[in-house]
Order: structure tokens, then C-alpha cells, then sequence
């Protein structure tokens, strides 16, 4: 038998015998009324028209309503004749009461009535203790049959309570033993239950559970599934956010700090396609994105996202994951993970270098603007004669004024890129132009380092969209970096020709070259090629990068060591 079975038997037991106690409790309790009921209703209302009568007959001679009131109670006690014998007593003493009515000299009379009277009131009081005995009995039988009732309910209660807890708590309680048992990997658990019941069903699942867990246990399932879990563990302890995709871009994991800046739950984003969030997320398409490979720099601008209730800075890494399959030599691509690094502190010590250095540069440029009008004055023969020593001294203060100037002018213009407050005025320029802007920049150290200058330049150009003045920086940077790293007597190219819809200006020296271990860093802010002069802030090529791509060209550098640099860019034709 089952358990709901004895369950529904045991209370359905109880429930009967419960409501039989109530229906034998029930049932004395209304014959008890009954028989109070009659003995008010009936023998009661009898002996109280009784008295009246006699009242009324002792006050007849003397009160002329007593009468009325005699005769009004008799016709009351004709209706209310119950008992055996009352009815001859009453209908004597209406035909006694006729007489004296008649008669009224009669004096034997009344005692006949009141004869009669109490024959009446006999017969009720008979009534009245034959109902008292009876109600009596039927007190003593309810207490007999209530009390067995209730014996009965007692014991099959106590029955239940002592045996109903104990055949379903003490099976409940072996298999929380074992289920303790099974949680400390005590996989040789079993469970012991004669029973045919639910219970019975239950231990036999449970040592069927406890057999695979054991052969589980033993097997390398057991170890795979611990490792990925411990895996699992350090990747959520991490500070940084991570999420794993496979080669499909479905998303295989993330930690607490990925569903925090996304803000998604787990179960939005494990299991799902990235593709499809990102459609309906801006940051998960912004993570997925491949970053440009064709960049010259190799960097990639950081990400602003709100983390840590302020405006935060990540900078994205994506990880390709490779394996060589069993018996295969090519490794083949399993997927990807993806690492955010919070650089929001080094990002506001870059804003406040930033802003150290614009301020710096702006101030420093007014002295120097001085310095170099003091050493133009000191050139003029009327602020007086200066001798050898003196005009060696003035040249040097003036080159030094020049490199500082030039420095500060480098690093106003790096601080306009890294606020990107670059102010550009797109217009149409002549190739030609530009170019000879550039030249006449940088005459004078040509000249002064005897660099025999080639141009190339075809006889008939398209005009281009340029800054005149920022793209003429740039090429005068090309031009002054060529001189600088060129032997004494060298040749400098300087190429400008038609590329499809663009045009593209080059430069090329005789140098040592760029190794290329740092050709794909040249453009990064303050490199300097290792072992080179370091005579400048290391911004040049940084600025210049920033400056062409801002008007939608390119630039970039061909170089191999012992065969010199050739540095290019291209802009479009207007």
C-alpha cells in the first residue's frame, strides 16, 4: 500500500470517527430539547392556567371580572390538553363552572371545580416528573455512547500519532543521511528501505542515482567537469570583464563584471548569439567588432562605457583560441575570448598630462616668441657691433629658441588631437602648392647640410581637398626627418603623383632605415626608434598621422634597414 493511500485510510478514519461522535452528540442534544421543550410548551402552561383558575374562583364572589378570567383560562387549557386523563378533568370542570354559572346559591359547587382544578395539575406534574426521568435516561445514554465514541477517536488518534509521524519521518530521515552522505562524495551510499510504498520508490531511484554518481566519479568526466569549474571560478573572481565565444560566436561564458557593464543577466547571454544581442545591444556589437588590422599604429582607442557609476575607459583585447585536434597537425580555431583592461585611471592622468602640457606649451611659446625677438634686435648693427664669440653664442640661442619653439609648437598640436579639437579648413589646394610651402620651410637645413633635394613632380596635377597649412606640416615633418637622418651630401626625394582618386605625396632618404620590429610603432605618440638621435619630442609622426586621417587620407612607411625610409600619404582629389 502506498503512502497517499494510508494517508487518505488514516485521516479518512479519524474524519468518520469524528463525525459520528458528532452525530451521536448531535442527536441526544435534540432529544434533550425535545423533551425540555415539551414539558414548557405543554405540563408547564397546564398548572399555570391551573392556578389562574383558581385565582380567579377564589375572587369571584368579590371581583365580577374574576369570571372572565376564569373562563379565559379554561379556554386556554382546552387547547393545551396533552397528557391522558386531562382532557375528562378539564371538560368536569367546565361543566362544573357551567352549573355554578347557572346556580350561583350552589356553594357545593367549588370545591367540586377546584376538585377538578387539581386533578388537572396532578396530571401534569405526573407528566412533568415521567419527562424529567425520561430526560434523565436519555442524559445518561448520550453520556455513554459519547463517551465511546470519543474512546474509539482517542485511540485511533493516538494510533496515528505514534505510528503516522514515524512511517514517514524515519524514511525521510535515512535519505537525508544518505543525500549528506552523497553531497561528501560518499558515492558508496545506499539506502536500505523494505517498503513497497513511494518511500520504497524513492530509495530505489536514489541507489540507482548513487551507482552513476559513483561510476561518474570514477571516471574522467568527473575531473573534466571540476577543472571547468575551477575555471570557471577564476574567470568570476577576475577584476576585469571576460566573455568567451565559440567559433560560431555563440557566447560560452562571462563573469560578474561582463553582465555588470553590459547589463544583462547570465541568462540573457549564455548560450546566445552574439550577433543576434548585438543587434539590440550597442556594447556587445561594439566588443564583437573586429579590430582594423590595416591600422598603421597597431592601437585601437578605448572604450567609454559606464561602469562604476561614472564614465568609464576599457581598452579591448581579443583573444583568437587555437587547438590541433587528436591526429591532426593544423591547429584549428575554437574561439574567441574577449578581455576588457579598466585603463579609466591612466586615461585621466592622460586628459590631465594633456591639459599640463597645452597650458605649458601656450605659456612657454610667449617667452620664447620674446627671446627670439631680443635675438633679432641683438642682429641689427644699430643696437651695436658683437664679436665672433658673440655672434657664435647668438646662433646657438637662436637654434635652441628654434627646437623649443618648434617642441612646444609639436606639443600645442599633439594636445589639439588627443581634446580632437583639430581645427581643419577643407579646401581645394594645388598639389604644387603644398609642396612648396613645405620646401621653403626647409631651405635653410638643406642648405646648412648640403642635401641635394630631387622633386618629381608630374607637369600637370588635379588639385586636392587639404588643410594647406596642416598638410604642408606634415610634409615639412617628412622632409625634416629625411634631412636629419641623411649623411651630409645625400639625396632626399620628394615624389608627388596621381593614384586613382587620390594623390600621393612621398619622401624618401638614404638612411639607415626602420627595423621591422618598429616600423608598425613609428606613428605611436613619443616613440623614437631605439639607438636614433633623440632630438626631437618623438610626436611628429603621431601628429602627422592624426592630421592626414583627419581629412580622410592615409599615410604610412616603407623602410628596410641599410636601404632608407621612403614616408607617404595620400589625400583625395577635389
Amino acid at each position: 500500500m502506498n503512502i497517499k493511500t494510508k494517508l487518505r485510510l488514516s485521516i479518512g478514519l479519524l474524519f468518520v470517527m469524528i463525525l459520528l461522535l458528532t452525530l451521536i452528540a448531535s442527536k441526544y442534544v435534540y432529544s434533550l430539547r425535545d423533551d425540555t421543550t415539551n414539558i414548557l410548551a405543554d405540563n408547564y402552561q397546564s398548572l399555570e392556567y391551573s392556578r389562574n383558575m383558581l385565582a380567579a374562583l377564589d375572587q369571584m364572589q368579590a371581583d365580577p371580572n374574576a369570571r372572565l378570567a376564569f373562563q379565559t383560562n379554561l379556554k386556554k387549557q382546552k387547547a393545551n390538553i396533552t397528557e391522558t386523563g386531562e382532557a375528562e378533568a378539564t371538560q368536569r370542570v367546565e361543566d362544573h363552572f357551567l352549573d355554578l354559572l347557572s346556580a350561583p346559591d350552589q356553594a357545593e359547587l367549588l370545591p367540586l371545580i377546584r376538585k377538578n382544578i387539581s386533578e388537572i395539575m396532578g396530571v401534569n406534574m405526573r407528566a412533568i416528573h415521567a419527562k424529567s426521568d425520561k430526560a434523565v435516561l436519555t442524559v445518561k445514554s448520550a453520556i455513554t455512547w459519547i463517551l465511546i465514541a470519543g474512546t474509539i477517536c482517542f485511540i485511533v488518534s493516538l494510533t496515528l500519532f505514534i505510528n503516522l509521524p514515524g512511517s514517514i519521518a524515519n524514511p525521510i530521515k535515512a535519505l537525508a543521511e544518505s543525500f549528506r552522505e552523497i553531497a561528501g562524495k560518499n558515492y558508496a551510499q545506499r539506502v536500505h528501505l523494505d517498503r513497497k510504498d513511494e518511500f520504497g520508490q524513492l530509495a530505489d531511484s536514489f541507489n540507482t542515482m548513487a551507482e552513476k554518481l559513483e561510476e561518474y566519479d570514477n571516471s574522467n568526466l568527473s575531473r573534466i567537469l571540476i577543472e571547468k569549474k575551477r575555471i570557471e571560478a577564476l574567470i568570476n573572481n577576475m577584476h576585469e570583464p571576460v566573455i568567451g565565444l565559440d567559433e560560431n560566436k555563440m557566447i560560452l561564458f562571462a563573469n560578474e563584471e561582463a553582465l555588470k557593464i553590459t547589463g544583462l543577466s547570465m541568462s540573457d547571454m549564455i548560450g546566445r548569439s552574439a550577433l543576434e544581442l548585438s543587434l539590440q545591444n550597442d556594447l556587445i556589437r561594439a566588443l564583437i567588432q573586429q579590430p582594423q588590422t590595416a591600422s598603421t599604429s597597431g592601437s585601437q582607442p578605448a572604450l567609454k562605457i559606464y561602469a562604476n557609476n561614472k564614465e568609464s575607459y576599457f581598452e579591448k583585447e581579443i583573444v583568437d583560441i587555437t587547438i590541433t585536434k587528436t591526429g591532426e597537425r593544423q591547429k584549428a580555431f575554437i574561439g574567441q575570448v574577449i578581455v576588457l583592461k579598466n585603463v579609466t585611471m591612466f586615461k585621466e592622468l592622460d586628459f590631465a598630462k594633456t591639459n599640463f602640457i597645452a597650458t605649458v606649451s601656450h605659456e612657454l611659446k610667449t617667452p620664447i616668441s620674446s627671446i627670439k625677438m631680443s635675438l633679432q634686435l641683438l642682429d641689427n648693427q644699430h643696437t651695436g657691433e658683437v664679436n665672433e664669440q658673440q655672434r657664435q653664442l647668438i646662433e646657438s640661442i637662436r637654434e635652441d629658441s628654434d627646437r623649443l619653439l618648434k617642441i612646444t609648437g609639436e606639443l600645442l598640436n599633439m594636445s589639439q588631437v588627443e581634446t580632437g579639437n583639430i581645427q581643419l579648413t577643407i579646401q581645394q589646394s594645388k598639389p604644387e602648392q603644398i609642396l612648396q610651402y613645405a620646401l621653403d620651410a626647409v631651405k635653410t637645413t638643406v642648405d646648412q647640410k648640403d642635401i641635394k633635394l630631387m622633386i618629381l613632380v608630374p607637369e600637370y596635377l588635379p588639385d586636392v581637398k587639404a588643410d594647406l597649412e596642416k598638410t604642408a606640416w606634415v610634409l615639412i615633418n617628412f622632409l625634416t626627418n629625411a634631412i636629419r637622418y641623411s649623411q651630409p651630401e645625400s639625396k632626399v626625394l620628394v615624389e608627388i603623383r596621381e593614384e586613382k582618386n587620390a594623390i600621393r605625396f612621398s619622401v624618401k632618404d638614404e638612411g639607415k632605415g626602420i627595423d621591422s620590429r618598429y616600423r608598425d610603432r613609428i606613428f605611436d605618440r613619443y616613440f623614437q626608434v631605439p639607438g636614433s638621435a633623440k632630438t626631437g619630442t618623438g610626436l611628429g609622426l603621431a601628429i602627422s598621422k592624426e592630421f592626414i586621417e583627419a581629412q580622410g587620407g592615409s599615410i604610412g612607411v616603407d623602410s628596410e634597414v641599410g636601404m632608407g625610409s621612403t614616408f607617404h600619404f595620400e589625400l583625395a582629389r577635389a
